[in-house]
């Protein structure tokens, strides 16, 4: 036998109840209530229903049984805990895939999983020839928790069933009646809510980070030159969407260099972004022309041409002087300043040629900084989430920026930039992050060919 003891941290805020069952009405609401707070306050599945458990066991039973069926029709025995004088206790041999529902099936948890009905049960309930795969795990379950009494209730969402929740009872003198049997429905009918949602906020989060992936581009290669991005999505699906790299060669020779952060947070922004980064590719291209000159021809054809309300961005041109050294030329509106971080550890702020954010009219005109690249420095790109959130402000986050980029100055290029955003992303981030790292050869006369 196999068990896992529940973190006690899942343990119900309200005071244990006697080991009577019988629950006045007063107690009744509050349960329902406090099954309520804790399935809204997470979209995490697990936690959520390791708290309902918690909160049901031992007040109203000896077991808890959930049966989920998954988005595919499988059923699996998500959940069996047990309560006793140690605690909560979960029974993972008896938990795993479960046989298909059967649709003629009059058992309990069959009738249950099709959302027939809800039901009593016990071990005489499964004692006759069984009349499918679910009913033999059942007669198991009896057998083996020595569970006497048994109330079954389906889990509903608000357009299908998505399982059932099992409540036993170890001793026979406490049998269920029909009015525990309406607060198991009422427990039961919260939890398909809560899971329907967090279904929803699993797609949504599929759907934004595949279109994000599709969107964000492989990046060129450059010889003597090493280069990699970052992409984090946002711990909310409804969060991500608006931050984007970009990396191409340009007709002469120079390579551009794109990060940008559309505002907004959500399907809409990834949409925004995709178009910004298909018309900046696009001016970048066709028009050889100074980086402020295509960034302020992005600003004027955004508002006609987009439903972009506002964006920032960097546009960087790298390229190789007559004298063999690397130079780069970028225009910022209003984004973050790229770090520019010695082989030595010394590091710098590239926060010249800044103007204002993608969206907004101004007569005042932007402009273009150029700077030689030290041979081996890294060049950092990245978008807000890096070093903003809600409780750190901007400068703080910008410092912990150049501190461990400092400290990560010898590493290679793959692990810098993993380690920059694991110490430097802040832990109370609710916004996606890009980033875009390049480093130089040490050798200043390497050039692209």
């Amino acid at each position: 036998m196999t068990d896992t003891t529940i973190d006690p941290g899942v343990r119900p805020v309200s005071p244990p109840v006697a080991p009577a069952r019988s629950l006045s009405e007063l107690e009744r609401l509050a349960l329902l209530a406090d099954t309520t707070a804790q399935l809204i306050s997470n979209n995490d599945v697990d936690e959520a229903l390791n708290r309902v458990v918690a909160l049901v066991l031992p007040r109203l039973a000896d077991w808890a049984v959930i049966d989920l069926i998954t988005e595919s029709g499988d059923v699996s025995r998500y959940r069996v805990v047990r309560a006793d004088a140690e605690g909560l206790t979960v029974r993972e041999d008896l938990q795993g895939p479960m046989p298909p529902v059967s649709d003629a099936s009059l058992m309990p948890l069959s009738r249950a999983l099709r959302g027939v009905a809800s039901n009593l049960a016990g071990p005489q309930t499964y004692e006759g020839e069984p009349d499918s795969g679910i009913a033999v795990e059942q007669r198991k379950l009896f057998q083996v928790t020595g569970i006497k009494t048994a109330a079954i209730a389906p889990i509903r969402g608000p357009w299908e069933v998505l399982g059932a929740l099992t409540l036993g009872r170890s001793d026979e003198s406490e049998a269920f009646t029909m009015n525990d049997l309406a607060l198991l429905e009422d427990i039961a009918r919260r939890i398909g809510l809560a899971l329907e949602n967090a279904r929803h906020y699993q797609r949504q989060r599929q759907v934004a980070e595949t279109m994000q992936r599709y969107l964000l581009p492989q990046l060129p290669h450059l010889p003597g030159v090493g280069m990699t991005a970052r992409y984090l999505s946002a711990p909310d699906a409804s969060y991500v969407g608006g931050d984007w790299y970009d990396a191409f060669h340009l007709p002469g020779g120079d390579t551009a260099l794109v990060i940008g952060d559309v505002v907004g947070h959500d399907l809409e922004a990834a949409a925004g972004m995709a178009q910004l980064r298909n018309m900046i590719r696009a001016f970048t291209w066709s028009q050889d022309q100074p980086t402020h000159r295509i960034v302020q021809h992005l600003n004027e054809a955004m508002t006609q041409i987009t439903d972009v309300r506002m964006a920032t961005m960097i546009l960087a041109r790298l390229a190789v002087d007559a004298a063999g050294a690397w130079q780069l030329r970028w225009s910022s509106a209003g984004h973050p300043p790229p770090l520019l971080v010695g082989r030595d550890g010394l590091t710098r702020y590239l926060s010249e040629a800044n103007g204002l954010l993608l969206g907004m009219a101004s007569s005042h005109p932007r402009s273009e900084a150029c700077i030689t690249l030290p041979a081996a420095s890294t060049l950092v790109f990245y978008t807000d989430g890096l070093i903003e959130s809600r409780r750190q402000p901007l400068d703080v986050g910008m410092e912990n920026l150049r501190r461990h980029a400092a400290s990560l100055a010898h590493r290679d290029l793959d692990a810098f930039a993993d380690q920059l955003l694991q110490r430097s992303r802040p832990h109370d981030n609710d916004d996606d992050v890009a980033l875009l790292a390049i480093r130089l050869p040490a050798d200043t006369g390497s050039r692209a060919s």
